[in-house]
C-alpha cells in the first residue's frame, strides 16, 4: 500500500516562508502527477499547484509568483516552498498523487493525512 507522508508545516508570521514536502514509500510504482491542496475551515478542499513527471507545474491564481512547486522522481518526494505566506493561506495542506502500478487496478490516486500550516498576520 502506497503511503504519501507529509513534513513542513507549522506557524509563521506573514510575509515569512514555509517549505511544504511530500514522500511516497510502500510498493513498486511511479508518480504520473504529484500535488498539493489545502483545505481551511469551513471551506472546500482546493488545488494549490500540481506536477507531472516532465515537471509541467499548474497554480492556482491564488498563489502564482508565491509559492513553488517542485519534484525529486528519485526520491519520490514533492516539494512546496511558500513564500510571502499571507494570513488566508493558512489550511491543512494535503499531498495527492496520481499512481501507475504494475498490477490491477494499475492505476490508483492516493492523499496524504496532511499538515497545518497557519500564517499570523
Amino acid at each position: 500500500q502506497v503511503q504519501l507522508v507529509e513534513s513542513g508545516g507549522g506557524l509563521v508570521q506573514a510575509g515569512g516562508s514555509l517549505r511544504l514536502s511530500c514522500t511516497a514509500s510502500g510498493g513498486t510504482f511511479s508518480i504520473s502527477v504529484m500535488g498539493w491542496y489545502r483545505q481551511a475551515p469551513g471551506k472546500q478542499r482546493e488545488l494549490v499547484a500540481r506536477i507531472i513527471s516532465g515537471g509541467s507545474t499548474d497554480y492556482a491564481d491564488s498563489v502564482k509568483g508565491r509559492f513553488t512547486i517542485s519534484r525529486d522522481n528519485a526520491k519520490n518526494t514533492a516539494y512546496l516552498l511558500m513564500d510571502n505566506l499571507k494570513p488566508e493561506d493558512t489550511a491543512v495542506y494535503y499531498c495527492n498523487a496520481d499512481l501507475i502500478l504494475p498490477t490491477y487496478p494499475l492505476l490508483s490516486n492516493t492523499w496524504g493525512r496532511g499538515t497545518q500550516v497557519t500564517v499570523s498576520s
